[in-house]
């Protein structure tokens, strides 16, 4: 193999692994599948390999580039080996892929810039997210009717699991033992306080934790992948979710079995219900709990206050359709609707990649209550169990709703452009990550043209 040779194949492999690096850092951020493929394919454009190849599943990811068609491919691949959302790192390498379509950069210069991002850390220090995690679950509590003392002991229960969580993390534990662990925390400290004189309720506790826990998994993300035709992956998100939420299960059930075991009454425990008639505390708790996420999931700064008005006008939207005896899934549905028309303008000012938005925005009506309720009736069985299967289907059509409104709002909002649409050709779905315009314009196809001519010339 000459020089030469031996130089294009070192250009297309640092090509392949700089594209597939961006890639597992989107997947890992909760990113969909559709915008994963279509970000990876047009900066291995970008940098001159047409025709990639790109392959993803829920924990690797492939990339393939055959340079003649009488020689074998290049392919490459990646796994994911950890998974978390961290806003702040996915909007850093969304501005990457943008100055890295724009020629802004070259291949050097991006595989350093991304080096750097990936092995840097943050602007708010670990004991930050705690509290942003405890503001989130003290808003929905507020969310759920509760009163001072609801708000204050969900902040508590919630800045507990984080810390327990993250030490049970750091250790390796699986993410199915790190939920039963919260859920048990989050029960037993509910009932502890209950078993006091002081009036609570427990349930209130409990499953504002719980939305904290259900708040990280990736059903928006599962169904996105399910809608835009990326079964296999979407499959294996939803597979997590369940795992994750059966996880709570067992935590809420060994902490009233601890509590039984020790000597400690037990009061009946009603997950999801609690005095909602004050829609102006039901808004506010809402706006609370998403910017809380939002801070807790390292968005950046500028875009904390955006996010928790939108989520509140949604919220709005959300309770006013429901108060004459809609179907929660149609209010649900429109409310993100909402969410997806706006969030396309909202993250274009903020400078942020939509994907930040939308989950946050919606976390306030994820149906994690009705997911729990269910299964806690399909458990008991006997006469809940038909409960226990409304109640499931109740949350499925709300996850639905919740995903389909969000995905049809982005395809109204967001202009199709020409490149963008040949590019995704085989692909569905609107961009909640990545850039629409994939080639550079024409003022930027000179100034390259001009750099290549004086790079040829010395």
């Amino acid at each position: 193999m000459s020089a030469s040779e031996e130089s294009s194949v070192r250009t297309y492999t640092q090509t392949l692994d700089l594209s597939l690096r961006i890639g597992e850092l989107l997947l890992a951020s909760g990113a969909g599948a559709a915008d994963v493929t279509a970000t990876m394919q047009a900066v291995a454009r970008a940098l001159g390999l047409r025709n990639v190849d790109v392959d993803i599943t829920f924990t690797s990811l492939s990339a393939s580039f055959q340079p003649v068609a009488d020689e074998p491919a290049i392919v490459q691949l990646r796994y994911v080996k950890q998974r978390a959302i961290d806003y702040e790192h996915l909007t850093q390498v969304d501005h990457l892929v943008r100055e890295l379509l724009r020629q802004e950069i070259d291949l050097k210069e991006a595989r350093s810039a991304l080096g750097r991002i990936t092995s840097s850390g943050h602007d708010r220090p670990r004991w930050a997210i705690t509290l942003g995690w405890g503001l989130m679950c003290g808003g929905v509590g507020l969310q759920l009717g509760g009163d001072l003392a609801v708000v204050v002991i969900a902040c508590f229960a919630a800045m507990a699991i984080d810390r327990l969580q993250l030490r049970m993390s750091r250790r390796r534990y699986p993410f199915f033992y790190q939920q039963v662990a919260g859920g048990g925390i989050a029960t037993v400290i509910a009932l502890a306080v209950a078993a006091t004189p002081l009036a609570l309720d427990p349930s209130l506790v409990v499953t504002a934790n719980i939305i904290m826990l259900l708040a990280g998994i990736g059903f928006v993300g599962a169904l996105q992948d399910a809608l835009t035709g990326f079964y296999i992956t979407a499959g294996a998100r939803l597979t997590e979710a369940l795992l994750a939420t059966a996880g709570i299960i067992a935590g809420v059930s060994g902490g009233i079995s601890l509590a039984v075991a020790v000597g400690v009454e037990v009061p009946q425990l009603d997950p999801g219900t609690g005095n909602l008639s004050s829609v102006a505390w039901t808004i506010l708790g809402s706006a609370i709990a998403a910017a809380g996420f939002a801070w807790s999931s390292y968005a950046p700064k500028r875009s904390i206050v955006p996010i928790a008005l939108v989520s509140a006008v949604a919220m709005g939207i959300s309770q006013s359709i429901a108060a004459p005896g809609i179907g929660r899934a149609w209010s649900v549905a429109l409310a993100a609707l909402f969410v997806g028309l706006v969030a396309y303008t909202v993250a274009g000012r903020l400078r942020v990649p939509p994907l930040v938005v939308v989950v946050s925005a919606v976390v306030p009506m994820l149906p994690g209550l009705s997911i729990y309720r269910g299964l806690t009736q399909l458990a008991e069985g006997g006469d809940s169990t038909s409960a226990g299967l409304l109640a499931m289907v109740t949350a499925a059509s709300v996850a639905m709703a919740l995903s389909s409104g969000v995905i049809l709002g982005e395809y109204v909002a967001q202009p199709v452009k020409r490149e963008a649409a040949r590019l995704e050709s085989r692909l569905a779905g609107p961009r909640l990550v990545g850039p629409l315009r994939t080639r550079p314009d024409g003022s930027q196809r000179t100034r390259r043209s001009r750099r290549n001519r004086a790079e040829a010339s010395a």
